[in-house]
This record gives C-alpha cells, sequence and structure tokens, in this order.
C-alpha cells in the first residue's frame, strides 16, 4: 500500500518559519509530481506549490510566492516545503500530494490521486 505522511506542522508566531515534509512509502511521485495544498476551516482546498518529479520544475500558488519553497529528494522520496516569512492567514491545515501520471494541471486538486492525512499549521499574531 502507497501511502503519504506528513510532518513538521504546529504553532509559529507571524513572521516566523515552519518546514513541512512529506515521506512517500512506494514511489507515487516518481509518476509525475507532488505537491502541498493547504484548506482552512470553511475554505476550499487551495494550492500551494507543485514540484515535477522527473526535472524539479517548481510552481507556486499566489500566497507561496516569494515566502515558501518547494523542494524534492529523491533518493528519500520526499517532498519537503520550506516556509517563511508566515503570516496568520497562512493557518490551515496543509495536504502533500501525488499527482495522476501524464498531467498538466498541477494546480487543481483533482489532478492527485493520492492524499496525506494532513498536518496543521498554526500561525498566531
Amino acid at each position: 500500500q502507497v501511502d503519504l505522511a506528513e510532518s513538521g506542522g504546529g504553532l509559529v508566531q507571524a513572521g516566523g518559519s515552519l518546514r513541512l515534509s512529506c515521506t512517500a512509502s512506494g514511489q507515487p511521485f516518481s509518476k509525475s509530481a507532488g505537491a502541498w495544498f493547504r484548506q482552512a476551516p470553511g475554505q476550499a482546498r487551495e494550492f500551494v506549490a507543485s514540484i515535477r518529479w522527473r526535472d524539479g520544475t517548481t510552481d507556486y500558488g499566489d500566497a507561496a510566492k516569494g515566502r515558501f519553497r518547494i523542494s524534492r529528494d529523491i533518493a528519500q522520496n520526499t517532498v519537503n516545503l520550506q516556509m517563511s516569512s508566515l503570516e496568520p492567514e497562512d493557518t490551515a491545515v496543509y495536504y502533500c500530494a501525488a499527482a495522476r501520471p501524464y498531467t498538466h494541471s498541477l494546480w487543481d486538486p483533482s489532478t492527485y490521486d493520492l492524499w496525506g492525512q494532513g498536518t496543521q499549521v498554526t500561525v498566531s499574531v
């Protein structure tokens, strides 16, 4: 069974940093790409960042540009999200996901067929 396990969430003050990690059992990322999404209470799931496994091409949602950085560790089968200059508006459950093969719309949650359980990130004022 292939699973994704997120870690690294927690409570941080505004302006602080956190690093999230997503470790896969199996090799689901190698099909296409890995990504991070987030979901705040009462809101839709929001695209944060994606990374194509083969060449490392990255893409970011508007809220993440300039503050977050997604990376991959091929040997460890891990996708990481380094978050800096965190704001209270970044408070959400962050989910790791692995995309279906031959996909292009990596910002679209329906592109992904494997999701982690999520990790809570809370940013205090």
